[in-house]
């Protein structure tokens, strides 16, 4: 009797409301997958004209597709790398402050205000980028290209308004911020206390319980809140298209007037008076920069699967 029932297969029965669960979830998933390849076949599809457009299809004297997307790519890609620059120490001290550093009441006020910032428009920050922060930048800008001049990211002439590449990129770090920094919080507050508890039992200060417990524990998490505030920064429009005089070259100067547009802001711009295979080169931009955000994301993947074991990723 009880080999027979060891032998059989014994299932519980399944309740309306698990099957409805069940059905949701895969429904949910299905939605997701098929409203991501429609959006990529329809880049595709309105993008073919664009691949063979001729040269007096392009404004500013382009000859083909490539060379009038590779300097808008290389906005978006160089914009949103110094934003992450300047965004993602500054994230991970603040996520450490709250969470390890400030008092319980102190924190928790923080971390309002960090999710507060999360949820002002773009075109607020935008406004605040050419009407606050371009302007007070504009004197440091000068002291930089007078004093490191001979470098070649610093080297002149300084832009008089001070709407640079360097301006967009402090403003969109700015932006994504919030969401590293929530991001963080969370996943340093994870932490094992018994990882804390014995760093700090072995003598080591909290710094050094810091650094040898917390940071570890949560680097594949820190990878990954940093690709996020990258996909904000990768997609963002219209503080670039408000602060960055667009032009279309590839600039590594950060000071100057002369700045790379992105791929977003150049639509924004350009799409309300585009028309014919104008309007098919803006949306083979657009799947340029999905490919970009594609692939930004699944190296971050390949990078959060080859560290989960060692982190607080499993």
């Amino acid at each position: 009797m009880t080999t027979a029932v060891a032998r059989g297969t014994i299932r519980a029965p399944q309740r309306p409301g698990d099957r409805i669960f069940s059905t949701a979830t895969v429904v949910s998933g299905g939605l997701i997958l098929a409203v991501l390849a429609s959006v990529a076949a329809f880049l595709l599809v309105q993008s073919l004209p664009a691949f063979v457009a001729k040269p007096e299809d392009f404004t500013g004297g382009y000859t083909n597709f490539w060379s009038y997307v590779w300097p808008l790519a290389f906005g978006t890609l160089w914009s949103a790398f110094l934003a992450l620059l300047i965004a993602v120490p500054l994230a991970i001290g603040i996520a450490l402050f709250i969470s390890h550093y400030a008092p319980r009441k102190l924190s928790q006020g923080l971390g309002y205000i960090v999710d507060l910032l999360a949820a002002v428009p773009s075109v607020v920050f935008g406004l605040w980028g050419i009407g606050v922060l371009a302007p007070l930048l504009q004197p440091f800008y000068a002291t930089l290209v007078a004093w490191f001049g001979w470098i070649p990211l610093f080297a002149g002439p300084v832009s008089g308004t001070g709407r640079t590449i360097l301006t967009v990129a402090i403003v969109l770090a700015v932006m994504v911020l919030p969401i590293i920094t929530a991001l963080c919080r969370e996943i340093f507050l994870q932490t094992p206390v018994l990882y804390e508890e014995a760093s700090l039992a072995l003598g080591a200060t909290r710094w050094e319980m810091i650094a040898m417990a917390v940071l570890p524990f949560g680097r594949s998490g820190i990878i990954s809140a940093s690709m996020l505030g990258l996909g904000r920064a990768l997609g963002e429009t219209m503080a670039v298209a408000m602060v960055l005089s667009p032009s279309s070259q590839v600039v590594f100067q950060l000071l100057t007037s002369q700045n790379p547009t992105t791929i977003a802001a150049n639509i924004a711009l350009n799409f309300p008076e585009a028309h014919g295979t104008g309007v098919n080169i803006l949306l083979a931009t657009g799947l340029v920069l999905f490919v970009i955000t594609l692939a930004v994301n699944m190296v971050a993947r390949l990078i959060i699967n080859r560290r989960k074991a060692f982190s607080g990723a499993n």
